[in-house]
């Protein structure tokens, strides 16, 4: 299968590449960061997927398959260029995939399109709206691509099309929204509450990602791993030491004092629980995590111990 990877630069889009690359498949990319020691028999063209240029690709190389991780998450980039690489990324991607005869297209979505509210059920299905957002605008892009891209269902219904949702991961390179909270010593939690926390490790994602192109599912899926478990239990497990904050006194402290820098509103998800069903993905790919929950945070403290770690920011 010809395989075309949109934001193959991340590091779980290049272990993605290379292990689809290893199964046999025919293996390209687009991504405007470089990847400048790609190995053999992976094509990396550094062009923005919104430009025509990105458009060419998809004319001469002809993917049979696409898997769109070229997103941004919610507190890395500004909130103009965040969104033009969100929502209009994904839209001038799947115009490309329309246009060029592409037969399958996987969106790589996160679980926080459910978004943390007190009022959320525990376990989000992948039939319910997205809550919360005006807690936390910062997500409305990753939403709206999300949105977006499930429209396919019914707009190219020739192209086989999934949304897949997943959930925070932790590896590694050390990357990511989860890991980013925990990249320094302390870790702040909001004084009161330890929401539970979904992890699955970066190998295991890749895994998911590998099952649900070869296996053509369709449609929209939560993707997880082990039980979620509490946040303080994330913290002490890769070596962090917890600090409970009163919340008006964590955003203030929010990018100082060693704490990582977040959006005043992401302190809800510090607060509440984001738990998914992922028994709809497991069904329709028999998907098994190779890694517990205790081998996840053992990796992540190994990779980055405490005597190494950063000061947040």
């Amino acid at each position: 299968m010809r395989v075309l990877i949109p934001g193959i630069s991340g590091g779980i889009a290049r272990r993605l590449a290379l292990k689809l690359r290893d199964s046999g498949h025919e293996v390209a990319g687009i991504d405007i960061r470089p990847w400048r020691d790609a190995p053999k028999g992976i094509q990396v063209h550094p062009v923005d997927v919104r430009k025509r240029a990105a458009e060419d690709v998809f004319r001469r190389w002809k993917p049979e398959a696409v898997v769109h991780m070229a997103t941004v998450t919610a507190f890395t980039v500004p909130g103009g260029e965040r969104g033009r690489i969100n929502l209009d990324g994904t839209k001038a991607l799947f115009d490309h995939c329309a246009a060029h005869g592409v037969k399958q297209v996987l969106f790589v979505g996160r679980h926080t399109f459910y978004g943390a509210a007190p009022d959320s059920p525990l376990y989000h299905s992948e039939d319910e709206p997205p809550r919360a957002l005006e807690a936390i605008p910062e997500l409305a892009d990753l939403v709206a691509a999300d949105l977006y891209a499930a429209t396919a269902l019914w707009r190219m219904p020739e192209v086989t099309t999934a949304v897949l949702r997943l959930v925070y991961t932790l590896g590694t390179p050390g990357t990511g929204t989860l890991a980013n909270l925990l990249r320094g010593k302390r870790v702040p939690m909001v004084l009161g509450y330890d929401p539970l926390f979904h992890v699955l490790q970066e190998e295991d994602v890749v895994t998911a990602l590998q099952l649900a192109l070869e296996k053509k599912v369709r449609g929209i899926f939560n993707v997880a791993g082990p039980a979620p478990v509490p946040l303080s239990v994330i913290i002490r497990g890769t070596g962090r030491t917890p600090v409970p904050l009163p919340s008006p006194v964590l955003s203030l402290l929010l990018g100082r004092a060693g704490f990582p820098r977040l959006s005043v509103g992401a302190t809800d998800h510090l607060r509440y629980p984001i738990v998914v069903d992922n028994k709809r993905f497991l069904e329709a790919t028999g998907f098994q995590y190779a890694y517990d929950e205790g081998r996840i945070l053992r990796a992540y403290a190994d990779a980055l111990p405490v005597d190494r770690a950063g000061h947040g920011g």
